[in-house]
């Protein structure tokens, strides 16, 4: 199982064969100059919110790879009134069987609004229990719940958990995410694309390793075994 970070919360993780991206905001992110979007074809899109910095790249990168796009239903229903289709809408709670294994959408404390200013209902995170035997935790963007405890018993092998404070929680708050949801190896996401989220990074890395955490925090483009 590998996993490619393309910056912010841009996620792409490949696993039985298959590519999932989480959260699609590269062309606007200067730190992501490098990435051409149009190199990326997943197989699934995963989205968590409506937020332009969550979206930006959805709808191209759709059109580009034929992706069938997993949401909540709110996001699904804007979808469609754009033209697209292959689009499988869910809510919080609610789980389903793909081909590289199951889905389970999971509360997230934030807002969402779609780009142009529709409704994007409740925002969301994701637990992939993959068929390779790894679950892994996307967070999305999050404040730190005590909703996060019922994880504690999914046998998260990784969690995917922003760090970059202001707009979701920061690295003290996610490191007792981390303890809720008993998951010790962690991928950092949601920060340095915008002033207000710009972090030290080895004091970042220095918290986590005091905790006992194994924390990743992969260059823009680079790709990691989990």
């Amino acid at each position: 199982m590998k996993t490619t970070y393309y910056g912010q919360s841009a996620i792409e993780i490949e696993t039985g064969g298959k590519k999932l991206l989480f959260d699609p905001f590269i062309t606007p992110n200067s730190l992501a100059k490098q990435i051409d979007i149009n190199d990326i074809k997943p197989d699934y899109i995963l989205v968590s919110h409506g937020h332009g910095d969550h979206v930006a790249d959805l709808i191209t990168i759709q059109k580009n790879s034929g992706a069938q796009i997993i949401c909540i239903a709110d996001i699904a229903a804007w979808l469609n009134g754009k033209g697209i289709d292959n689009v499988h809408g869910m809510n919080i709670g609610g789980s389903f069987n793909f081909d590289f294994g199951r889905v389970k959408m999971v509360n997230a404390i934030h807002s969402s609004t779609m780009p142009d200013g529709a409704p994007g209902g409740n925002p969301a995170g994701f637990v992939i229990y993959t068929n390779e035997g790894k679950n892994i935790y996307y967070a999305g963007d999050t404040a730190l719940t005590y909703d996060m405890k019922l994880l504690a018993d999914e046998d998260l092998a990784w969690a995917y958990l922003p760090i970059g404070d202001n707009y979701t929680m920061g690295a003290d708050d996610a490191i007792k995410a981390s303890a809720f949801i008993n998951c010790k190896n962690i991928v950092g996401m949601h920060y340095d694309s915008f002033p207000v989220i710009k972090i030290d990074k080895s004091e970042v890395a220095e918290k986590f390793i005091k905790a006992g955490l194994n924390l990743k925090l992969p260059a823009i483009g680079e790709t990691i075994d989990l």
